[in-house]
């Protein structure tokens, strides 16, 4: 079981770190909408950091939430229309 824990903790952490880099702000700069998304942005980068570290601590459980949790931020922002992500592949669920 810690074998999968472990293996499910570093796959979700790549994720995160893959949709961070492909999803780009899509509403126009300086509007409520561009704000949104970049405090999305910060909130999935922030539990990356956090999981990363917990990760380090060798804290699966919550590292695993906190890569979750980022990516539960980026691919909502995207169902709104807060990011353009890519539509093919396993990085989104639009």
């Amino acid at each position: 079981m810690a074998a999968d824990l472990e293996e499910k903790t570093n796959r979700y952490g790549q994720l995160l770190a893959e949709a961070l880099e492909a999803a780009t702000v899509a509403p126009p700069e300086g509007t409520p909408m561009a704000e949104a998304a970049a405090e999305c942005r910060e909130m999935a980068a922030s539990y990356l950091e956090d999981g990363r570290h917990f990760r380090e601590e060798d804290d699966l459980v919550n590292a695993l939430a906190a890569f979750s949790y980022g990516h539960a931020w980026l691919d909502a922002g995207a169902r709104v229309g807060l990011f353009d992500v890519p539509t093919e592949g396993h990085l989104f669920t639009v």
